[in-house]
């Protein structure tokens, strides 16, 4: 007999085992996180010990320490050193931590062209949700947007968060960063625009099928939903594959859709009013 979510000692065991490791410990994921992947494995499976090999592998998706990050300790005093030297260092900051990050490394060769082909599509926002955000908030000295918009960025990985509200406070940008597990707590903020960026893919992975309900929860007039176009070798075209992906998830919706082309990226934009 399968083990009922919630009902099983095993997801203390998980979230302490978590907690301890020497891989997770210094991220603080948050424990709806970590409840979510290790119920749903021990629903899935007979022996408790294949439940945890199994959250565990999600997790290690769910998190993707193989895309890189950067040292966070020394970001945030790159930062502090930056602010009192003017916006040129604090951009320099910036581009050196996008650099960390496989995500938006990709993105640096057009980085300005993107957003500026983005918000042709949506107009500028007044309210952004950046969800499950990554380092993409500290592209903001790109983004062209007004100091008047608000920002509201969410990812799993508390020292993320607390290097975005640092940045955000430093350059005075109107607003924050959250540690939250979208999937499990989606915003409820309304909002202009929401950003989905590199992470679609990856939630489908986590929990297939989830996809088409979390973008029905969010509140938001605009989702721009981006996937990569190659892999990170490079020697993979991804396209036809995520466009297939895109379509059976929004298939019966009556949203409109624009997809727009970049060098190794293509962003959905999708428009849900």
């Amino acid at each position: 007999m399968k083990h009922k979510p919630g009902e099983n000692p095993w997801v203390e065991q998980f979230i302490r085992q978590v907690r301890q490791s020497a891989k997770y410990r210094h991220l603080d994921l948050p424990e709806t996180l970590l409840q979510d992947v290790i119920t749903r494995a021990l629903a899935r499976y007979e022996k408790p010990a294949q439940a945890m090999v199994a959250a565990r592998r999600v997790l290690h998706q769910v998190v993707a320490p193989y895309l890189g990050d950067p040292d966070y300790t020394w970001a945030l005093q790159a930062l502090e050193v930056a602010a009192d030297k003017g916006m040129e260092a604090i951009r320099q900051v910036c581009l050196e931590l996008l650099r960390s990050h496989a995500s938006t490394r990709e993105r640096l060769p057009f980085l300005k062209t993107f957003y500026q082909r983005l918000f042709e599509v949506t107009g500028l926002p007044e309210t952004i949700l950046d969800l499950a955000c990554g380092l993409n908030p500290l592209a903001w000295p790109w983004m062209g947007l007004p100091p008047t918009t608000r920002y509201l960025a969410f990812d799993i990985h508390r020292p993320r968060v607390a290097l975005i509200n640092a940045f955000f406070q430093r350059i005075g940008v109107e607003g924050e960063a959250l540690h939250q597990d979208i999937l499990v707590q989606p915003p409820r903020i309304p909002a202009e625009v929401a950003f989905f960026f590199k992470e679609i893919h990856r939630f489908e992975e986590r929990q297939p099928g989830c996809a088409r309900p979390f973008l029905e929860a969010i509140p938001a007039r605009w989702v721009l939903i981006s996937l990569p176009s190659r892999s990170l070798s490079r020697r993979r075209d991804l396209l036809p594959f995520h466009q297939r992906l895109m379509t059976r998830i929004l298939n019966g919706l009556d949203w409109e859709v624009q997809e727009l082309y970049f060098e190794n990226e293509v962003v959905f934009c999708v428009r849900k009013e």
